[in-house]
């Protein structure tokens, strides 16, 4: 009999992680699952790990030589899907026992579309909570005949404790994140594939509005325990992608077409994102190497205003060159 989880890995921002985020899904998932993990574009020594892996433990290994954004991965992945429920999760995740198990029983009892685990972020692991459920939505608000609609996001438990969190328990909420969220495939019939041309961000709010859109529902499951670990510093073979998947291009992109697609109101929430583009790459790349310079605070505040300026340039020259190459591959 064919399981009825199918797990799908994807790159999330690096793919330094790879090893320690594979191992724990093969050492603490005892539920029954099929594996697919969609490697877009790895480094070499990364590509043969996932190859020699892929041969040993008998998952579905399908590479690209080109990056991919995290929707076009997780819609690789899902064509390949034809059991009851898919799990996305990203390759920079560690994952704890039972943790899918949980997801299904609860998914079984609540008849949930979507479910969320309880996400941990950096380390020490199992730690700090970075998403406990939220909510997501549209505003609609009228003031003087000016009818307004305004995008809800909000993360619950974000920053606490998992000691301050021991009363959670399983309930339905509105939002869940890519970086771990099991579904029921039979949605992807009534609401397509994932869309692509949200390139980099806010994927999560789209697909949950979509999900409940056609009446259906997302739970968290907090005996589903998984920490996502970011990686500061990043590894030399990890920063060029990075770059590309945290480029201003693709955030804006992303930002217009969610704007565009639910008919949204350009206001402060898409400001002040558009004021803070590029703040990723400051914070995981030019902050760290500027304050590691020996040249004291000032002469490295100096810096890193140096090395922002010339990010902006970098960073439009790295997304040209990556749309002219991807084009040229779907070409052929």
């Amino acid at each position: 009999m064919n399981p009825e989880v199918t797990i799908i890995v994807v790159p999330r921002e690096r793919f330094s992680y790879t090893q320690q985020s594979l191992l724990s899904i093969y050492e603490y998932t005892e539920y029954p699952f099929n594996l697919i993990y969609v490697d877009g574009n790895s480094p070499a020594h990364i590509r043969d790990y996932l190859a020699r892996q892929s041969l040993e433990k008998q998952f579905q290994l399908i590479r690209t030589d080109c990056y991919l954004s995290p929707n076009q991965a997780r819609n690789i992945g899902l064509r390949q899907v034809n059991s009851k429920y898919v799990v996305f999760i990203d390759n920079d995740v560690v994952v704890t026992a039972g943790w899918l198990k949980s997801l299904v029983e609860c998914a079984e009892a609540t008849a949930a579309t979507i479910v969320s685990p309880l996400i941990c972020e950096g380390t020490p692991l199992h730690q700090q909570i970075h998403c406990a459920g939220g909510e997501t939505g549209v505003l609609v608000e009228t003031n003087n005949g000016t009818i307004r609609r305004k995008i809800i996001e909000k993360i619950y438990k974000q920053g606490c404790r998992i000691t301050d969190a021991t009363q959670l328990q399983r309930q339905q909420t509105a939002l869940a994140e890519f970086h771990c969220m099991m579904a029921r495939t039979e949605i992807f019939q009534q609401i397509g594939l994932l869309d692509e041309a949200l390139l980099n961000t806010k994927e999560h709010i789209d697909l949950c509005m979509l999900v409940q859109s056609k009446g259906g529902t997302v739970y968290l499951e907090p005996k589903s325990l998984m920490t996502y670990v970011f990686g500061t510093p990043l590894e030399r073979t990890d920063i060029h992608y990075y770059m590309l998947r945290w480029s201003d291009a693709w955030e804006v992109a992303s930002l217009k077409h969610l704007q565009q697609k639910w008919n949204l109101t350009e206001d402060e929430y898409f400001q002040k994102r558009y004021k803070s583009l590029g703040w990723r790459r400051h914070m995981t790349i030019i902050n760290p190497f500027a304050r590691n310079l020996p040249i004291g605070k000032i002469g490295s505040k100096i810096v890193a205003k140096i090395l922002r300026f010339l990010d902006k340039r970098l960073n439009r020259y790295i997304t040209s060159r990556y749309e002219n190459k991807a084009s040229k591959i779907s070409a052929i």
